[in-house]
Protein backbone atom coordinates (compact mmCIF):
# COMPACT_ATOMS: atom_id res chain seq x y z
CA UNK A 1 0.00 0.00 0.00
CA UNK A 2 1.38 3.35 -1.08
CA UNK A 3 1.48 6.25 0.68
CA UNK A 4 -1.34 7.58 -0.25
CA UNK A 5 -3.75 5.12 0.03
CA UNK A 6 -2.05 4.73 3.90
CA UNK A 7 -2.98 8.73 4.18
CA UNK A 8 -6.87 8.02 4.04
CA UNK A 9 -8.98 7.65 6.91
CA UNK A 10 -11.33 5.87 5.95
CA UNK A 11 -13.16 3.78 8.77
CA UNK A 12 -12.28 5.94 11.27
CA UNK A 13 -14.63 8.56 13.34
CA UNK A 14 -14.23 11.69 14.98
CA UNK A 15 -15.22 15.05 15.97
CA UNK A 16 -14.76 18.75 15.63
CA UNK A 17 -15.27 21.08 17.92
CA UNK A 18 -15.80 24.54 16.29
CA UNK A 19 -16.50 22.87 13.60
CA UNK A 20 -19.37 24.80 12.40
CA UNK A 21 -17.32 27.37 10.57
CA UNK A 22 -13.64 28.56 10.26
CA UNK A 23 -10.56 26.18 10.88
CA UNK A 24 -12.85 24.23 12.19
CA UNK A 25 -15.19 23.46 9.01
CA UNK A 26 -12.28 23.40 6.68
CA UNK A 27 -10.23 20.51 9.01
CA UNK A 28 -13.65 18.18 9.14
CA UNK A 29 -14.50 18.68 5.16
CA UNK A 30 -10.46 17.02 4.82
CA UNK A 31 -11.28 14.23 7.43
CA UNK A 32 -14.61 13.84 5.86
CA UNK A 33 -12.51 13.96 1.78
CA UNK A 34 -10.18 11.55 3.30
CA UNK A 35 -12.95 9.15 4.29
CA UNK A 36 -13.82 9.73 7.57
CA UNK A 37 -17.06 9.86 9.16
CA UNK A 38 -17.46 13.00 11.35
CA UNK A 39 -19.26 15.24 13.69
CA UNK A 40 -19.62 18.78 13.75
CA UNK A 41 -19.89 20.45 17.15
CA UNK A 42 -20.41 23.81 17.83
CA UNK A 43 -22.57 25.60 20.41
CA UNK A 44 -24.24 27.36 16.85
CA UNK A 45 -26.26 24.42 16.08
CA UNK A 46 -28.02 25.69 13.23
CA UNK A 47 -24.99 26.44 11.63
CA UNK A 48 -23.37 23.47 12.73
CA UNK A 49 -26.57 20.99 11.09
CA UNK A 50 -25.70 23.59 7.94
CA UNK A 51 -22.09 22.76 7.84
CA UNK A 52 -22.64 18.84 8.61
CA UNK A 53 -24.99 18.97 5.60
CA UNK A 54 -22.49 20.41 2.80
CA UNK A 55 -19.66 18.35 3.57
CA UNK A 56 -21.86 15.04 3.65
CA UNK A 57 -23.51 16.04 0.44
CA UNK A 58 -19.67 16.98 -1.18
CA UNK A 59 -18.06 13.76 0.10
CA UNK A 60 -20.26 10.98 0.74
CA UNK A 61 -19.88 10.44 4.16
CA UNK A 62 -21.33 10.35 7.23
CA UNK A 63 -21.33 13.72 8.76
CA UNK A 64 -23.85 14.59 11.94
CA UNK A 65 -24.07 17.99 13.64
CA UNK A 66 -24.19 18.04 18.08
CA UNK A 67 -24.80 21.04 19.71
CA UNK A 68 -22.35 21.07 22.83
CA UNK A 69 -21.15 24.01 25.47
CA UNK A 70 -17.78 22.56 25.65
CA UNK A 71 -16.78 24.59 29.09
CA UNK A 72 -19.44 22.34 29.95
CA UNK A 73 -18.07 19.06 31.97
CA UNK A 74 -21.35 17.45 31.47
CA UNK A 75 -22.51 18.49 28.06
CA UNK A 76 -18.72 17.43 26.57
CA UNK A 77 -19.36 13.99 28.12
CA UNK A 78 -23.00 14.27 26.80
CA UNK A 79 -21.68 15.09 23.11
CA UNK A 80 -18.80 11.97 23.46
CA UNK A 81 -21.20 9.54 23.99
CA UNK A 82 -23.53 11.11 21.39
CA UNK A 83 -20.90 10.79 18.88
CA UNK A 84 -19.49 7.35 20.02
CA UNK A 85 -23.11 6.06 19.55
CA UNK A 86 -24.03 8.02 16.31
CA UNK A 87 -20.90 7.22 14.81
CA UNK A 88 -20.24 3.91 16.24
CA UNK A 89 -17.09 4.42 17.62
CA UNK A 90 -14.09 6.93 18.11
CA UNK A 91 -10.67 7.27 16.27
CA UNK A 92 -9.64 11.24 16.16
CA UNK A 93 -10.81 14.29 17.43
CA UNK A 94 -9.94 18.18 17.05
CA UNK A 95 -10.53 20.35 19.78
CA UNK A 96 -10.71 23.37 17.87
CA UNK A 97 -13.02 25.99 19.62
CA UNK A 98 -11.84 29.45 20.73
CA UNK A 99 -11.99 32.81 20.93
CA UNK A 100 -10.05 35.82 21.10
CA UNK A 101 -9.86 39.54 23.55
CA UNK A 102 -8.74 41.47 22.30
CA UNK A 103 -7.69 44.06 25.71
CA UNK A 104 -5.19 46.41 27.55
CA UNK A 105 -4.30 44.16 30.49
CA UNK A 106 -4.93 47.14 32.60
CA UNK A 107 -8.52 47.74 31.06
CA UNK A 108 -9.77 44.31 30.63
CA UNK A 109 -11.81 42.33 33.38
CA UNK A 110 -11.26 39.06 35.62
CA UNK A 111 -14.60 38.10 33.62
CA UNK A 112 -13.16 38.52 30.03
CA UNK A 113 -10.31 36.41 31.44
CA UNK A 114 -11.67 33.68 32.61
CA UNK A 115 -14.40 33.42 29.97
CA UNK A 116 -10.99 33.48 27.72
CA UNK A 117 -9.60 31.08 29.69
CA UNK A 118 -12.80 29.01 29.94
CA UNK A 119 -13.17 28.57 25.98
CA UNK A 120 -9.49 28.36 25.04
CA UNK A 121 -7.62 26.02 27.81
CA UNK A 122 -10.27 24.43 29.89
CA UNK A 123 -12.33 23.29 27.36
CA UNK A 124 -9.53 21.70 25.89
CA UNK A 125 -8.79 20.17 29.06
CA UNK A 126 -12.61 18.61 28.77
CA UNK A 127 -12.62 17.65 25.40
CA UNK A 128 -9.10 16.15 25.63
CA UNK A 129 -9.44 14.03 29.04
CA UNK A 130 -12.79 12.40 28.07
CA UNK A 131 -12.53 11.98 24.31
CA UNK A 132 -9.05 10.32 26.11
CA UNK A 133 -10.58 8.39 28.41
CA UNK A 134 -12.73 6.57 25.44
CA UNK A 135 -9.74 6.19 23.39
CA UNK A 136 -7.69 4.76 26.70
CA UNK A 137 -10.38 2.24 26.91
CA UNK A 138 -10.56 1.41 23.07
CA UNK A 139 -7.19 0.86 22.48
CA UNK A 140 -6.31 4.55 21.50
CA UNK A 141 -6.43 6.99 19.07
CA UNK A 142 -5.48 10.42 18.47
CA UNK A 143 -6.28 13.54 19.88
CA UNK A 144 -5.35 17.17 17.89
CA UNK A 145 -5.56 20.23 19.91
CA UNK A 146 -5.87 24.04 18.30
CA UNK A 147 -3.09 26.37 19.56
CA UNK A 148 -1.64 29.41 18.22
CA UNK A 149 1.63 30.74 17.02
CA UNK A 150 0.45 33.42 19.89
CA UNK A 151 1.74 30.47 22.24
CA UNK A 152 4.79 31.06 20.88
CA UNK A 153 4.98 35.25 20.30
CA UNK A 154 3.53 38.27 21.96
CA UNK A 155 1.41 39.69 18.59
CA UNK A 156 1.50 43.28 17.90
CA UNK A 157 -0.20 45.71 17.48
CA UNK A 158 -3.34 43.93 19.28
CA UNK A 159 -3.06 43.31 22.70
CA UNK A 160 -3.98 40.00 24.08
CA UNK A 161 -2.89 38.58 26.48
CA UNK A 162 -5.66 36.38 27.71
CA UNK A 163 -5.53 34.96 24.25
CA UNK A 164 -1.46 34.47 24.63
CA UNK A 165 -1.50 32.94 27.82
CA UNK A 166 -4.00 29.78 27.15
CA UNK A 167 -2.59 29.24 23.59
CA UNK A 168 0.65 28.79 25.19
CA UNK A 169 -1.04 26.36 27.99
CA UNK A 170 -2.55 24.40 25.04
CA UNK A 171 0.95 23.42 23.96
CA UNK A 172 1.68 22.53 27.49
CA UNK A 173 -1.26 20.71 27.93
CA UNK A 174 -0.75 19.06 24.73
CA UNK A 175 3.01 17.59 25.37
CA UNK A 176 1.75 16.62 28.78
CA UNK A 177 -0.87 14.36 28.00
CA UNK A 178 1.19 13.30 25.02
CA UNK A 179 3.66 11.80 27.50
CA UNK A 180 1.32 10.33 29.90
CA UNK A 181 -0.74 8.17 27.54
CA UNK A 182 2.51 7.56 25.09
CA UNK A 183 3.12 3.89 25.83
CA UNK A 184 -1.12 3.91 26.27
CA UNK A 185 -1.92 4.57 22.29
CA UNK A 186 -3.25 7.46 22.57
CA UNK A 187 -1.33 10.24 21.08
CA UNK A 188 -1.75 14.05 21.37
CA UNK A 189 -0.29 16.85 19.09
CA UNK A 190 -1.58 20.71 18.44
CA UNK A 191 -1.43 22.46 15.38
CA UNK A 192 -0.10 26.66 16.34
CA UNK A 193 -1.86 28.52 12.94
CA UNK A 194 -0.63 31.93 11.95
CA UNK A 195 -3.06 34.68 10.69
CA UNK A 196 -5.79 33.15 9.36
CA UNK A 197 -8.40 34.52 6.76
CA UNK A 198 -11.36 33.01 7.72
CA UNK A 199 -14.60 34.30 6.46
CA UNK A 200 -15.58 35.91 9.81
CA UNK A 201 -11.88 37.47 9.92
CA UNK A 202 -12.13 38.48 6.10
CA UNK A 203 -15.62 40.08 6.79
CA UNK A 204 -14.99 42.08 9.69
CA UNK A 205 -14.74 45.74 8.94
CA UNK A 206 -12.52 46.33 12.18
CA UNK A 207 -9.82 44.05 11.34
CA UNK A 208 -9.44 45.42 8.04
CA UNK A 209 -6.99 47.97 9.24
CA UNK A 210 -4.83 44.78 11.39
CA UNK A 211 -4.77 42.68 8.45
CA UNK A 212 -3.26 45.30 6.53
CA UNK A 213 -0.12 45.36 9.13
CA UNK A 214 -0.44 41.91 9.67
CA UNK A 215 0.30 41.55 5.70
CA UNK A 216 3.27 44.08 5.62
CA UNK A 217 4.83 41.90 8.62
CA UNK A 218 4.45 38.45 7.34
CA UNK A 219 7.32 36.98 5.33
CA UNK A 220 4.47 35.99 2.64
CA UNK A 221 2.58 39.15 2.54
CA UNK A 222 -0.64 37.51 3.14
CA UNK A 223 -3.08 35.60 5.82
CA UNK A 224 -3.15 31.95 5.60
CA UNK A 225 -5.81 29.96 4.14
CA UNK A 226 -8.11 27.56 6.21
CA UNK A 227 -7.86 24.88 4.06
CA UNK A 228 -4.36 25.37 4.55
CA UNK A 229 -4.34 23.74 7.55
CA UNK A 230 -6.11 20.36 6.44
CA UNK A 231 -3.02 18.40 5.51
CA UNK A 232 -1.50 18.26 8.47
CA UNK A 233 -4.60 17.82 10.64
CA UNK A 234 -5.29 14.73 8.20
CA UNK A 235 -1.99 13.07 9.06
CA UNK A 236 -2.25 13.84 12.58
CA UNK A 237 -5.64 11.93 13.13
CA UNK A 238 -4.41 9.01 10.34
CA UNK A 239 -1.98 5.72 10.64
CA UNK A 240 1.19 7.34 9.05
CA UNK A 241 1.85 9.87 12.24
CA UNK A 242 1.85 6.74 15.16
CA UNK A 243 4.98 7.56 16.14
CA UNK A 244 4.36 11.75 16.05
CA UNK A 245 2.86 12.74 19.66
CA UNK A 246 3.61 16.15 22.27
CA UNK A 247 4.41 17.66 18.83
CA UNK A 248 3.10 21.60 17.83
CA UNK A 249 3.30 22.38 14.09
CA UNK A 250 3.73 25.65 13.56
CA UNK A 251 1.70 26.39 10.16
CA UNK A 252 2.39 30.41 9.93
CA UNK A 253 3.79 31.18 6.32
CA UNK A 254 7.19 32.01 8.77
CA UNK A 255 6.10 34.27 10.81
CA UNK A 256 7.65 33.61 14.13
CA UNK A 257 10.94 32.48 12.19
CA UNK A 258 11.98 36.30 13.42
Amino acid sequence: MGIIERMRLDGKKGFVTGGARGIGKCTATGFAEAGADVAIVDLDYETAVKTAAEIAEATGRKVIAIKCDVTDEADVQRMVDEVVEKLGGLDFCHANAGICINAPADEMTYQQWLKNMDVNINSVFLTDTIAGKYMLAHGGGSIINTASMSGHIVNVPQPQCAYNASKAAVIQLTKSLAVEWAKRGVRVNSISPGYIGTELVLAAPHLRALIDQWNAMAPMGRLGKPEELESICVYLAGDTSTFTTGSDFIVDGAFTCF
